[in-house]
């Protein structure tokens, strides 16, 4: 389990990190988002004890990382995949870390083999390619077989064949009993990993919940309806006092959305009053547009499309 209590992380007139509380409980994904800016970078690296807070504590399993004789068999983490010596092999980089924490060499191998790196091993990690590093640093990650796994941005470069193992590498991890937090900016991936879901923006906690709840509450799914007996499928809607707003397609044919309701309901009611439909289609709410919906405000960096106001 991790504890972030009161967290707090002052950088001169920049509070990076604001009195941040959250708990991380094993036997499930939790996805740590947030937009640019927000903090979470520093956050992991205050868990981690690379950075000092200001203000608060973070505790892994009830205690500080520093406090720890062996940390890689207690915390596996990927902060920075670069962070490995260019010239040194990424079987030598492993086994480093295995002398360093008491950690038998022959796990080295296995690792390797588990993030499909056996055929590279002895080759420098200099040479690799950002998906290879990712690998790499997935590897010494889980070199300890820790309980715990602080990831950032992990799938970052991978092809989708490797954002998929890792999806399920993780979620195996997780049904293991093992405390798993995962950054990353890949919203339609963590959709389909994170169970659970901390939210944050301006070093703030948004939202705390699953992931499920999180899509639910912030951003609602439409019903899409064409046909060419809109006006009085309308008259239907209004007499049940279903809300609903007319609109078009891509190709210029006049639809209606219908938010908050279900094609069954929907379906039913056009089959009661002799509307035949075009189109019965349900527009789920994704984690994107929940997202953006709460951390909307907190962006720091806000980018304009050249020529959309003129194409409103």
């Amino acid at each position: 389990m991790i504890e972030v209590n009161g967290l707090t992380k002052q950088y001169k007139s920049v509070r990076a990190v604001d009195n941040l509380s959250f708990t991380v409980n094993p036997g499930m994904v939790t996805g740590f988002l947030g937009p640019n800016g927000a903090g979470k970078s520093t956050t992991m690296r205050m868990i981690l004890g690379l950075d000092k807070p200001t203000a608060g504590t973070a505790r892994i399993g009830g205690k500080s990382y520093r406090e720890m004789k062996n940390p890689l068999r207690e915390v596996g983490a990927l902060l920075d995949a670069k962070a490995v010596h260019p010239n040194r092999s990424a079987a030598n980089h492993l086994k480093w870390m295995a002398q360093s924490n008491g950690i038998p060499t022959r796990r080295v191998d296995e690792v390797l083999g588990l993030v499909g790196l056996s055929d590279v091993a002895g080759k420098k990690a200099g040479g690799f390619s950002l998906g290879m590093g990712q690998r790499l640093g997935l590897a010494s990650a889980l070199l300890g077989n820790p309980g715990v796994l602080i990831l950032d941005e992990p799938v970052n470069g991978l092809d989708p064949e490797g954002i998929r193992w890792v999806r399920d590498l993780l979620q195996a991890l997780a049904r293991e009993g093992r405390t798993i937090l995962v950054s990353s900016h890949l919203l339609s991936e963590m959709s389909m990993t994170a169970d659970h879901l901390v939210v944050i923006g301006r070093g703030q906690l948004v939202a705390n919940q699953s992931t499920y709840d999180f899509i639910k509450e912030h951003a609602a799914s439409q019903v899409i309806v064409r046909s060419e007996y809109l006006d009085a499928f309308t008259n239907a809607l209004e007499e049940e006092n279903i809300t609903y707003q007319h609109s078009q397609d891509q190709e210029g044919r006049p639809t209606l959305v219908i938010p908050e309701q279900a094609t069954d309901l929907i379906g039913q009611l056009a089959y009661s009053v002799g509307v035949p439909l075009n189109e019965l289609t349900l527009h789920r709410a994704s984690l994107e547009d929940a997202f953006m919906e709460m951390t909307g405000h907190a962006v720091q960096y806000h980018g304009q499309i050249e020529g959309a106001d003129d194409a409103r």
